[in-house]
């Protein structure tokens, strides 16, 4: 054989040896490289008494075998959350656990997550934390001091509470299950904090009034806030629906109805559903509210109008003899000249104008800390949204669209979207004993131009009795 033939020969061979030899290397190594599990967490800054999270696991290779999640606090490590369920190649570890049972302390710890793939690597690594994050065990709840509140409260009525509060991320009034947001109050106090609460008209004794805060570990702390109930009746009326009614009114808010429905049958959805989407709009917007007071003095009620239509009436609707429907009518309608001006009841910012459902056009004024003034049945809206408006100022005329015929003003007194009688709201004197007495006692300042507060007594508990309606 030729010594280049020879040569050749002998470098084939080495190649394959050093092929045999360094591709299982190359193999191996890049097995051992392959990175391990990966975990994504969002974990609260604080964790409180309880806490809760979800740890997020992926395999890169492989599948996720078993998982642990730790609290660490100096040497100390406590098992929170744990898996030794196969988990796929990518899932998911809730974690939830209580901080006294596991006997963590108040201070700083690290939150840990170890995990393991079945992914196999020549060498097998060390257990280690695949990830972690700084947190602070906080198990001390928020402190409340109540400083004052409306002492008299009735049904349909309003509440002030004047509160301190200390380390809280969120504070609330509760009535029963209902939440009414807090403010914070007064230049000199930064901890003061008000809140206007509502009793609905169906408000029962013994409901709790409470004062609510939350931290940012989640932990709660509440008061109960002191009352003394006044009953406060509401009246009834019954509505006749004629014919003429329906077709008058059913195309107006109903227009995609189908031919083959009835008018009957779609004024009760207008009646019911409409109604219904028209409160939670209301409640929409009453949750978008300046947080400081935009009026002063008592509310404007229009000149030369008459009550009609009482707040809380309840309503029977009778239709060919019999009843068909029953319904609560929120706030007052009042009866003027066609097309009257509607002057604002106090000054506020326009949150809402436009068609509203059973309301027809109406306009809403936000009058700051959840208060709010509705104008329905309008004929004209003179105003938009985010224009600021002065007590008497006219943002539109009455009329009879929506669920109206003939023309009149439906006015309402809204707090966070629960409608309450306008009748406190227009007596001078309720707005001082009941705003600016609680206010005064608190240290806080009081809305102006409703002069000095007066000695405490109950309210008037029955509202002025309205003229009756013929249509």
């Amino acid at each position: 054989m030729p010594p280049r033939s020879r040569f050749k020969g002998g470098l084939v061979v080495v190649l394959v040896l050093i092929l045999a030899i360094v591709a299982p290397i190359s193999y191996f190594g890049w097995r051992q490289t392959v990175p391990g599990v990966r975990a994504t967490l969002t974990v609260p800054r604080f964790i409180g008494h309880t806490s809760a999270f979800t740890v997020g696991l992926q395999a890169t290779r492989g599948n996720v075998v078993s998982a642990d999640v730790r609290v660490v606090q100096g040497t100390r490590a406590v098992s929170v959350g744990k898996t030794d369920a196969p988990l796929g190649p990518r899932g998911e570890l809730p974690v939830r656990f209580e901080a006294a049972p596991l006997g963590l302390r108040e201070g700083p710890a690290t939150i840990e997550v170890w995990a393991r793939d079945d992914f196999w690597r020549p060498l097998r690594r060390s257990d280690r934390a695949i990830a972690s994050t700084p947190v602070t065990v906080d198990l001390t709840p928020p402190k409340i001091d109540v400083l004052a509140a409306t002492r008299y409260v009735s049904p349909g009525g309003v509440q002030l509470v004047a509160f301190r509060v200390t380390d809280a991320e969120r504070t609330d009034v509760t009535v029963g299950t209902r939440a009414f947001p807090s403010f914070a109050y007064g230049a000199a106090d930064k901890g003061a904090r008000v809140a206007l609460v509502a009793l609905p008209s169906d408000y029962a004794a013994g409901t709790p009034i409470a004062v609510s805060a939350r931290d940012e570990a989640g932990n709660v702390a509440t008061r109960a806030v002191p009352s003394e109930l006044k009953p406060r009746g509401f009246p009834r009326d019954t509505i006749k629906i004629s014919e003429a009614f329906l077709q008058a009114k059913v195309p107006e808010l109903l227009p995609q109805r189908p031919p083959s429905q009835s008018l009957l049958d779609a004024f009760l959805i207008i009646n019911r559903d409409q109604r219904k989407q028209a409160e939670t709009i209301k409640h929409d917007i009453g949750a978008k509210t300046a947080n400081t007071p935009l009026w002063e003095g008592p509310f404007l009620q229009p000149r030369n109008t008459k009550v009609f239509s009482n707040f809380a009436e309840t309503r029977t609707y009778v239709y060919d003899g019999r009843t068909i429907d029953t319904q609560i009518h929120y706030g007052y309608d009042l009866a003027s000249t066609k097309h009257s001006p509607v002057p604002a009841a106090n000054a506020g910012v326009v949150a809402f104008a436009g068609p509203l459902t059973i309301y027809g056009n109406a306009v809403i004024l936000d009058h700051g800390l959840g208060l709010q003034t509705l104008y329905a049945h309008l004929s004209s809206i003179d105003v938009k949204v985010g224009d600021k408006i002065t007590r008497g100022q006219e943002i539109g005329r009455t009329g009879a669209t929506g669920l109206a015929i003939g023309d009149h003003l439906h006015f309402e007194v809204l707090v966070a979207g629960v409608s309450v009688t306008p009748l406190e709201w227009w007596d001078a004197k309720w707005i001082r004993d009941r705003v600016n007495r609680p206010l005064k006692e608190a240290g806080l300042p009081e809305i102006a131009g409703v002069g000095t507060v007066s000695e405490d007594e109950p309210p008037r508990a029955t509202p002025a009795r309205p003229a009756r309606r013929r249509r």
